[in-house]
């Protein structure tokens, strides 16, 4: 006897609708999948024949083919073994298969026929939700997770016979309430408040325009300067996810099987800070079956590079193209898929190899030729890219034995969310645009026209800097933020120049 039952594969982030399809014939007993499987696919069917008869099923000693459509796209991981099992159940006419196509199963089973967690569930249930699919069967650990989804009956089930039960009698069982206030989770939970760092003014105001308006940033300075201090106080003066934006972080999470807590929504933003020694793979996301990296798992918040300069420059390099368009495109021989990539860069790097070039107390130990070949490893393209450049001194001793004096990290989020609402007004009609940074060239000539004083300085600018045309309009977008924490509805002169002074890094050697 055949049986069709539906589930679904992951392309990225994204879900496909699967066919797994069983029959039970004549011949010799054993199993065959078909259909791209991949070795943990494979393996299902020795899972699913213990699971079976540990689970006081009848397992047919017949042949038995297992085909996964649609053939050409290729299959992983252990989400097929319960839609596998419940297709023998149903082509070995256990149980009924009247009810299997209005549900999509996904999970692992153990051997003894209790059901375990996957990852990338909200991924599925949402594209169940857009295929049509009325009902989604899964492991109880996934249930909260995917009642996320609006519109899809959600049913989590802790093993194979009950599975089997909900299929015998539906009527009998409730969908798992759909939950808009789900608890929060962060990926790096940093309670860190900006009132803990003394001193550094400047920096606290970098701090500032680049969560008002999604600025990538990079301190320098010496070591015990504050660089990294600063930089992980920065989560708590972003505003909170939206509902939808915080949807896009948790499945991106869920894929990379990153939830904790199974059932959680991220409500804060990510925060994602990654060793020097990292791949290239490991930042943009890579594998025979693609996976995101750490520029995805920062959308829609932080990604934090300490120590800048120590990274690869090849590893580097490949952020150039996400820092633009916010996504990457990872192609395969078989498939090509694209992750969102949508940060804001951080990052710190000492101004030479020993890192007290500059420094008001101790001597640098480095040649000019040791320092010019330590700023080489950041391409003049890639520093384009930092909209805010801030040198970090260390603090004078006395300095270092006050009590902190600055603003606490909730008066200065107040702000940053005064100056992101200003420009939601304006970006009412751009629902592509969320801050500033992401504006382009056609935005800046609507929204950032510059009087004749202000050109004139941006000129100047340009000439004694050396600026690109893509610094320029970097400038032009800081401004525009610096603009909107002012309350000011137009660009001014001194917003202009205060966003110059954050360039002054550009050709430091």
């Amino acid at each position: 006897m055949l049986a069709r039952i539906w589930s679904a594969s992951l392309l990225g982030i994204q879900a496909v609708k699967v066919g797994v399809e069983v029959d039970v014939s004549g011949g010799l007993p054993g199993i065959v999948v078909v259909g791209l499987p991949d070795t943990a696919v494979q393996e299902a069917k020795e899972r699913v024949k213990a699971a079976l008869k540990n689970a006081g099923y009848a397992f047919p000693m017949r042949r038995i083919v297992i085909n996964l459509t649609p053939a050409d796209l290729r299959k992983e991981g252990p989400s097929f073994d319960l839609p596998i099992g419940v297709g023998i159940l149903a082509a070995s006419e256990q149980v009924s298969a009247q009810l299997l196509g209005d549900f999509l199963f996904v999970g692992e089973m153990s051997l003894d026929g209790s059901l375990r967690p996957v990852a990338g569930v909200l991924a599925i249930a949402a594209a169940a939700r857009q295929m049509g699919i009325t009902g989604l069967v899964l492991p109880v650990d996934n249930m909260r997770e995917a009642a996320v989804v609006q519109g899809l009956a959600v049913y989590g089930f802790q093993h194979l016979s009950e599975v089997v039960a909900f299929l015998r009698a539906p009527e009998h069982y409730t969908p798992c309430p759909r939950e808009d206030t789900l608890e929060t989770s962060a990926i790096h939970s940093l309670a860190l408040d900006l009132q803990d760092v003394k001193g550094q003014n400047l920096a606290r105001r970098a701090l500032e325009i680049a969560a008002a308006g999604g600025h990538n940033l990079i301190f320098v300075g010496p070591p015990g300067s504050g660089k990294t201090m600063l930089a992980r106080r920065l989560p708590g003066v972003l505003p909170p996810l939206s509902f939808p934006e915080a949807l896009e972080v948790t499945q991106i999470h869920s894929v990379a099987g990153l939830l904790k807590q199974k059932g959680t929504l991220v409500r804060t933003r990510p925060f994602r800070s990654p060793h020097h020694s990292a791949s290239g793979p490991s930042l943009v996301g890579g594998g025979s079956f693609p996976r995101p990296g750490e520029i995805s798992l920062a959308h829609r918040g932080i990604l934090f590079l300490d120590e800048l300069a120590e990274f690869r420059r090849e590893v580097l390099e490949v952020l150039r193209q996400p820092l633009e368009d916010g996504c990457v495109t990872i192609s395969r021989t078989r498939q090509s898929v694209q992750f969102p990539a949508q940060f804001t860069l951080i990052a710190s790097t000492n101004p030479c190899p020993c890192g007290y070039f500059g420094d008001n107390i101790q001597p640098c130990t480095c040649s000019p030729r040791q320092r010019e070949q330590y700023w080489a490893r950041l391409s003049g393209p890639l520093m384009d890219r930092i909209d805010l450049q801030v040198a970090v001194n260390r603090l004078k001793p006395e300095e270092i034995t006050q009590q902190p004096t600055g603003e606490t990290s909730a008066v200065v989020r107040e702000r940053v969310l005064r100056a992101r609402d200003r420009a939601q007004v304006r970006f009412q009609h751009e629902p592509t645009l969320h801050c500033n940074a992401q504006m382009q060239s056609r935005h800046l000539k609507q929204w950032c026209p510059v009087d004749d004083s202000c050109r004139l300085i941006l000129e100047g600018a340009i000439r004694k800097l050396g600026l690109s045309a893509r610094a320029t309009d970097r400038i032009l977008k800081v401004a525009r933020t610096i603009a909107d924490l002012a309350g000011a509805p137009s660009l001014q002169v001194s917003h202009l120049a205060e966003a110059i002074q954050y360039r002054t890094l550009d050709r430091m050697q």
